[in-house]
């Protein structure tokens, strides 16, 4: 490879094809990863109620369903999403992106439970046994109480998945569903050229990537220890 082409080309690239790289590429993977989180953390939150339930039965399956996601590579999982199972839910009559979309949503919701279920768990259960002998019901224990407590530990986790998934949906170019990796196989093919639209493709990824983890880790810091967070703030401005 002759390099002292490499940036021309980049140049070249970026500019004829950057409506795929961004208008197709990016959007389609934001789209997967928003959908993917979002439904994911709302699965995960009812799973890790189940996960806590006082029921022995609904405890073991829930179990069995973590452990078997948890334990079998996603890009398995996309397989038998987008192969097996439209063929069995035959009276579904869903697209290539929605069952890859499910199937990352259920991926997803595996991690996201034992997230918040290990946040509502680090809460003192001192403080629950406080406010049942106060006359709270377990509900009212659990959302005035607890969730508030737990959400400290839980968000900066949510962050670091949303930052995961993002990396994910990379695996859904296998199925070339229009995400940044398909876009790179598309220019890829368009034009011979392999190590500069990778190179693109990366830049993107890290340009979304850096500035949230940093976010997150910031957040992290912040929720940790929200009193010696502020007082670093008024220092700072002071300064």
């Amino acid at each position: 490879m002759d390099f002292s082409l490499f940036l021309p080309n980049m140049v070249k690239l970026w500019t004829k094809y950057w409506h795929i790289f961004l208008l197709e590429g990016l959007k389609n993977t934001l789209i997967l990863t928003c959908i993917s989180v979002a439904l994911g953390t709302v699965l995960g939150a009812l799973v890790a109620m189940a996960k806590m339930s006082k029921s022995k039965i609904i405890r073991f399956l829930i179990s069995i369903y973590i452990e078997v996601i948890r334990g079998t590579p996603i890009l398995l999982q996309l397989y038998v999403f987008y192969f097996v199972l439209p063929n069995v839910f035959t009276f579904m009559k869903l697209s290539p992106f929605m069952w890859v979309s499910i199937a990352l949503c259920v991926n997803s919701a595996a991690y996201v439970s034992e997230v918040i279920r290990s946040g509502i768990q680090a809460v003192d259960k001192g403080q629950a046994e406080a406010a049942r002998s106060l006359g709270l019901s377990e509900k009212q224990t659990m959302m005035k109480i607890i969730l508030p407590q737990a959400v400290r530990n839980i968000l900066p986790a949510l962050g670091n998945e949303f930052i995961m998934m993002l990396k994910e949906t990379s695996l859904a170019s296998t199925f070339f569903l229009g995400d940044l990796m398909t876009s790179y196989q598309i220019v890829k093919g368009a034009t011979m050229l392999t190590l500069e639209p990778m190179t693109i493709i990366a830049i993107i990824y890290l340009c979304m990537t850096f500035p949230l983890s940093k976010i997150v880790e910031r957040f992290e810091k912040k929720m940790a220890n929200p009193n010696s967070y502020r007082k670093h703030k008024k220092l700072n401005k002071a300064k």
